[in-house]
């Protein structure tokens, strides 16, 4: 059975599962879905079309599923989804997606959503992450899994952030950021690679050193970063870290790739 203080507000339709705790001063709407064991801590706003995932926990003002803010917004039946297992903190923002955008905005599993983050509208983050205070995704942004987005960092709309790639604090990134890439600044540049982070999630020595080797040739100064490329394909075809670099810049995308500023910053 779920627990609803009485001050909250649930509407005829909601689909909450077992353990679910709505908290004082919560408003969930009538096509919202409380998975088992989620709990709205106080005053959240659960709206829209949107799924929270089993044990996922939503701190005070956190406003969940309300309307894109998309002038090309026309009200169509767009959804929200969100894994199991967030901790999503006070006033935290997470739009629905839009129809130029596929109709849903996805979020994985276990993430962490500090204080004042937001995820627009047609975004898709994978599990495993974590935006500091006030991070921020426009609209139709790729992150993935176990990204780390620094306090105050805006991402540009239709960027994609590679998996276990970090991005500094108070940075604006206008260019895709490959996976286990570092990048900080305005605009931001890469500074290397999230060595810190590979070694926290026990990545093998041997598999960072390849990193670090391959990402000294993708970006040193001669020839092109397609030719670049394609040396480096061939050199660690059986290297599945860095072959995930090298799928992330072949795939399509409406963004260049970050660079370091000159030359390669290993």
């Amino acid at each position: 059975m779920a627990e609803i203080h009485p001050t909250a507000i649930v509407e005829s339709g909601a689909e909450l599962g077992d353990g679910v705790v709505v908290g004082p001063y919560c408003a969930v709407g009538p096509e919202a879905v409380l998975r088992d064991g989620v709990r709205l801590v106080s005053h959240v706003v659960v709206a829209g079309r949107t799924d929270i995932g089993a044990a996922t926990c939503v701190y005070p003002f956190a406003s969940i599923g309300t309307p894109p803010q998309d002038l090309k917004y026309k009200g169509e039946p767009s959804r929200l989804e969100i894994g199991a297992n967030n901790v999503i903190r006070e006033y935290v923002t997470m739009n629905p997606g839009t129809e130029g955008g596929g109709m849903v905005t996805q979020v994985g599993e276990n993430g962490l959503f500090m204080v004042g983050a937001h995820v627009a509208h047609d975004c898709r983050v994978g599990n495993h992450v974590i935006f500091a205070n006030n991070a921020t995704l426009g609209g139709h942004v790729v992150v993935g899994d176990f990204a780390i987005i620094g306090g105050l960092a805006a991402v540009h709309q239709h960027c994609r952030i590679g998996a276990h790639a970090i991005i500094g604090g108070v940075s604006a990134v206008v260019q895709d950021v490959i996976p286990y890439g570092s990048a900080t600044g305005d605009r931001a540049r890469l500074i290397g690679l999230n060595v810190v982070g590979l070694r926290r999630r026990d990545f093998p020595r041997s598999e960072v050193q390849a990193l670090r080797t391959a990402y000294r040739l993708l970006f040193a100064e001669e020839g092109t970063l397609s030719e670049r490329l394609e040396d480096v394909a061939r050199m660690y075809a059986d290297n599945g870290p860095v072959m995930d670099i090298v799928a992330f810049i072949r795939a399509d995308s409406t963004r260049a790739i970050c660079q370091p500023k000159s030359g390669n910053a290993g």
